[in-house]
């Protein structure tokens, strides 16, 4: 009887925590125990284990008279999830002296079925990127995780069918007959998928809507959160759908970030993720679900659209608990959940889009229709946005009923996504160059500062004065008045201009809702 340590891994979103197995074995009445605050899926992975060792050729542990007690460091991390199957198998027969490897330098993952398989898991990705910068050589996989664990250079990919393979390609032990084992062929690198330029929605196929258009321009250019009102069947969410195409493409860094979220969460579809994510919750959907929470907090919509768009279409027929519960994301770019188990962050950097109605029937105030809803019932609609959520949008443009015949006919000259995306990365580009080396990293004029205000934005003479002036009239708060600077400053950086010009100062005023 011996002891011995495997390694795993455990993903938390883009972070990931190195685990440590151990296993000691000793003389006794059978036993098979897991300590180190293993969920309900760790601790029944004793008799898949059983099961899969058995099941590959060797003796089952419960076919033995010890105490096998199995140790999952940190102890104090909570471990979820069968991704630690393989490991514990491989370490007890280690610690059985049934096979004998050097697990240095080596991680394992992988749920065990019965008869030995290997099914996959989530949050490959983080794991393997976090194996790498601690100094791990070899990483082995499921088979079906191979590709996604293979966007990581620098360390070697082994694909697993089952357990015995595995077994086969690091035991040391020789075979009966003195044969050499079959070795796994390692995964080679995947590569980073190409750009497609096809658009479900490009830009052209929206007929009419000028205003709706440049705003969802300097939505994009800026990185501003957006607002469309406007009677039903207009096409806000066509407009919506056509916006995420308008986002630049994510940096191979991004895409990284971006796809360990989505791995973890079980949403990845394909190897990685290269355009910002589009999340659409319905308005039946709970605070939770939007921003996460849980009793062991789980990432919410507004992580799941991280690095991209958040739309909430019928924004007012969210539960005004959901509304409200988007003040401190859409400010501080995280979610942090706090309970009594502890306190978890999430990343929520978004631009939120959102579409509302004038009422719940959606006829108020427009000429020549009907609206069904009492006085009530339209101001109860209406105050469900509050003030502090109205701050946070920097854009708001109506989308009005257009000409029937605009629609009929096939209209020409209209532009392309692609000539929109020309125009805002061309103000990315100024953005860039004049955040390079902030302390924060910053990208967007709107993730700037009340310091940086002072520090990047320049306002000629007569901007200045009619902001102020405006400023006072209108009773905006602080937060308003700062967001109407940022908000100039990407139109400036859309029209190639040094300085913040009454013109640019002017056209944000436009774009301020009819409430304050």
């Amino acid at each position: 009887m011996s002891f011995a340590k495997v390694y795993s891994a455990q993903a938390n979103l883009t972070k990931a925590t190195i685990i440590s197995i151990e296993v000691d074995l000793s003389k006794g009445l059978h036993s098979f125990s897991i300590v180190g605050l293993p969920d309900e899926a760790v601790k029944e992975s004793r008799d898949r284990i059983s099961a899969a060792i058995k099941n590959s050729g060797f003796t089952s542990p419960k076919s033995k008279n010890q105490k096998v007690v199995v140790s999952l460091a940190p102890a104090d991390l909570k471990k979820e999830g069968p991704s630690f199957d393989v490991p514990m198998a491989l370490a007890y027969l280690l610690s059985a002296q049934d096979i004998r490897f050097n697990p240095e330098k080596k991680l394992f993952l992988g749920e065990l079925s019965l008869d030995g398989g290997l099914r996959p898991v989530s949050g490959v990705l983080p794991l393997t990127r976090e194996a790498k910068s601690r100094g791990f050589e070899e990483i082995f996989v499921p088979t079906e995780n191979a590709r996604e664990a293979a966007l990581i250079s620098g360390i070697t990919v082994y694909p697993s069918l089952n357990l015995k393979e595995i077994i086969e390609h690091i035991n040391n032990k020789k075979t009966d007959d003195g044969q050499p084992r079959p070795k796994i062929i390692p995964q080679p690198p995947t590569e980073k998928p190409t750009k497609d330029e096809t658009y479900d929605v490009d830009m052209s196929d929206v007929n009419g809507q000028e205003g709706a258009k440049r705003g969802m321009e300097i939505a994009a250019a800026g990185g501003h959160n957006l607002a469309m009102y406007g009677p039903p069947g207009t096409g806000k969410t066509m407009l919506a759908r056509a916006f995420r195409h308008l986002l630049p493409t994510l940096s191979f860094e991004e895409m990284l970030e971006v796809s360990s979220i989505h791995s973890v969460a079980g949403t990845l579809a394909g190897d990685l993720i290269i355009h910002p994510p589009f999340r659409a919750p319905h308005h039946t959907s709970s605070y939770i679900s939007i921003v996460g929470g849980g009793t062991f907090p789980k990432p919410g919509e507004i992580t799941l659209a991280h690095r991209g768009v958040l739309f909430m279409d019928e924004f007012p027929e969210f539960d005004r608990k959901v509304i409200d519960a988007l003040r401190q994301p859409l400010e501080e770019r995280t979610v942090t959940i706090a309970r009594a188990r502890g306190t978890s962050t999430f990343p929520a950097h978004v631009i939120l889009i959102v579409a509302m109605n004038p009422c719940p029937c959606g006829n108020y105030g427009i000429a020549g229709k009907e609206c069904t809803c009492t006085a009530n019932i339209v101001t109860r609609y209406q105050r469900k946005i509050s003030g502090p959520i109205i701050d946070r949008i920097d854009i708001w443009t109506e989308v009005s009923a257009i000409n029937h015949r605009a629609l009929t006919e096939r209209q020409s000259g209209g532009e392309s996504t692609k000539e929109v995306q020309e125009r805002i990365q061309k103000a990315r580009d100024i953005q860039a160059k004049r955040f390079k080396g902030h302390s924060r990293g910053i990208l967007t004029n709107s993730e700037m500062s009340a310091r940086d205000l002072h520090t990047y934005i320049e306002l000629d003479s007569y901007a200045k004065e009619i902001l102020n002036t405006t400023s006072e009239r209108l009773g905006l708060s602080g937060r308003a008045h700062h967001r109407m600077m940022k908000l100039a400053q990407t139109i400036a950086d859309l029209g190639g201009m040094q300085k913040i010009n009454k013109e640019c100062i002017l056209e944000a005023l436009q774009y301020r809702p009819k409430r304050a």
